[in-house]
């Protein structure tokens, strides 16, 4: 470059030169994020509308189509599950303790005998005779019964969570968790990497000032997370000594406890699960453990004998972008078609796939009576926007859609036919569905569903049923801004 100084007059040639040189190396990289954007979509996705999607973006939008596919259309969570299941022995473990058909002790199941067949086959897990599951509606209820447990264990405690506030209720939880490692119980708590950013300080700088061991799933390290940010650890999970434990679809959040009058209240249901079911809660959290830092949690501390502790048959249906992709889809799908009275589906978000779309529109037209609730105040707005292109063709086929209008409602769950239950994590969208990590149990038992339907008509006197004239009725700036909102379905 010194040269410059000399020959001022070549400077405008270098840069030419200069300039020339970069237009070759840009339309080198755009040969190749081409070929390869193609080559990997072509591959890779399992979807043939959303390879076309892509394939359209990659080609008319020159390298940055290829970039932006490489950050949200690529999955890069490959784990091998038996890596993480501390050399397969649990499911032998599984498989002496639990019997495997429910039905059998359970004469009432019988009507739904096929799809506990095809969950069994669907799910990695074992279904579990003898659970009890105790109904948590809001925080109020879940998180002192939450923190009781913690308080009382002896051995081990692991807590996973998507969000986990230190701040409120977040504070006890804290100082429980302390507390229980000063006693010298085995704490391991896990956070995911997105999650942990709705807190500030986070979560995970204070449990460790604390000496708890913590792990944040798939942690923000800007470049290594811009390739990943949309997989994230979506499940709730806490077991106490391995004999107790919670899921649902409950944050660690202030918000939460509804008796506090928060500034952004949140109603929300989870539940207490006792019985051998709870080792497949345990076995789910181990597997995302042991993905965080590689140690196996395993021995009698973590899995003792669970000793049967009601009537509730239930199976663990773990998901997530890696070896059980799409497995909840398909249980959804299973129980909508197992139907034969009727469907109810409680979720914060509703946008279903086109597949379970259908199985919906197909239930309601062989006579099956399918009522789902979602808010009208959605803490996401353009979700509920997406979600009102799809009411549509479901009302044209007898589906009933109520919109509830109160506090925003992130309770999930879905019953068939009074008999089996849904509960868990995860919810009626894309990302929960196909991109999140979630877990879920099954439940055959007649009184958990209807105590679930009591609350499902509870709320349902409550909400405002959906029309098509009132979705007719629309102004054409709505009808625009719910269709654009549907264009980002996959990213909602």
């Amino acid at each position: 470059m010194g040269f410059l100084i000399y020959y001022p007059a070549m400077l405008p040639q270098f840069l030419t030169r200069l300039g020339a040189v970069w237009q070759y190396v840009l339309a080198v990289a755009e040969v190749f994020a081409l070929i390869g954007g193609l080559v990997h979509v072509v591959l890779r996705q399992r979807n043939a509308r959303a390879a076309a999607f892509w394939a359209v973006i990659i080609i008319f939008v020159p390298l940055l189509g290829a970039l932006f596919y490489c950050v949200f259309g690529i999955n890069r969570v490959r784990r091998s599950g038996k890596k993480y299941r501390g050399g397969g022995s649990w499911k032998s473990e599984v498989n002496r303790a639990v019997p495997p058909n429910p039905w059998e002790k359970n004469p009432e199941l019988s009507e739904l005998r096929n799809l506990a067949i095809t969950l069994g086959r669907i799910s990695r897990y074992e279904f579990a005779l003898g659970n009890k599951i105790t109904v948590l509606r809001s925080g109020d209820e879940a998180m002192p019964a939450m923190i009781k447990v913690i308080r009382g264990a002896k051995r081990t405690l692991a807590l996973s969570s998507y969000i986990f506030e230190a701040k409120g209720i977040g504070e006890k939880f804290v100082d429980e968790l302390t507390a229980a490692k000063g006693r010298g119980v085995q704490v391991r708590v896990m956070v995911d990497g997105a999650g942990a950013r709705y807190s500030w300080p986070s979560i995970t700088s204070i449990l460790r000032a604390r000496s708890i061991t913590v792990a944040k799933f798939m942690p923000t390290r800007f470049i290594v997370r811009l390739l990943s940010m949309n997989l994230r650890n979506h499940r709730k999970i806490l077991v106490a000594d391995g004999e107790i434990g919670f899921t649902g679809g409950m944050n660690i959040r202030p918000g939460n406890m509804l008796k506090d009058n928060p500034s952004s209240p949140v109603r929300d249901m989870h539940f207490r699960v006792e019985g051998p079911v709870v080792r497949q809660l345990q076995r789910a959290f181990a597997e995302d453990w042991a993905f965080c830092t590689g140690e196996v949690l395993q021995g009698e501390d973590w899995y003792p004998e669970v000793q049967p502790a009601g009537g509730t048959a239930a199976i663990g249906i773990p998901d997530g972008p890696d070896e059980d992709i799409e497995v909840m889809p398909k249980a959804i799908f299973a129980a909508i078609n197992a139907a034969r009275r009727e469907i109810r589906v409680l979720t914060p978000y509703f946008l279903p796939d086109e597949q379970i779309q259908w199985a919906l529109n197909l239930a309601a037209l062989r006579g099956v009576d399918v009522k789902i609730i979602t808010p009208r105040h959605n803490n996401i707005p353009p979700v509920r926007w997406a979600s009102r292109t799809i009411y549509p063709e479901l009302l044209a086929r007898g589906v009933r859609i109520f919109e509830n209008g109160g506090v925003f409602d992130h309770t999930k769950f879905m019953t068939v036919d009074g008999l089996w239950s849904l509960i868990g994590s995860t919810n009626w969208d894309p990302r929960s569905l196909r991109l999140n990590f979630e877990f879920n149990l099954a439940c055959f038992d007649e009184e958990l569903a209807g105590e679930l339907n009591a609350d499902f008509q509870h709320l349902m006197e409550q909400s405002t049923e959906i029309f098509s004239a009132d979705l007719a009725a629309a102004s054409l700036g709505e009808r625009v801004r719910n269709g654009i909102a549907r264009l980002f379905m996959p990213f909602l």
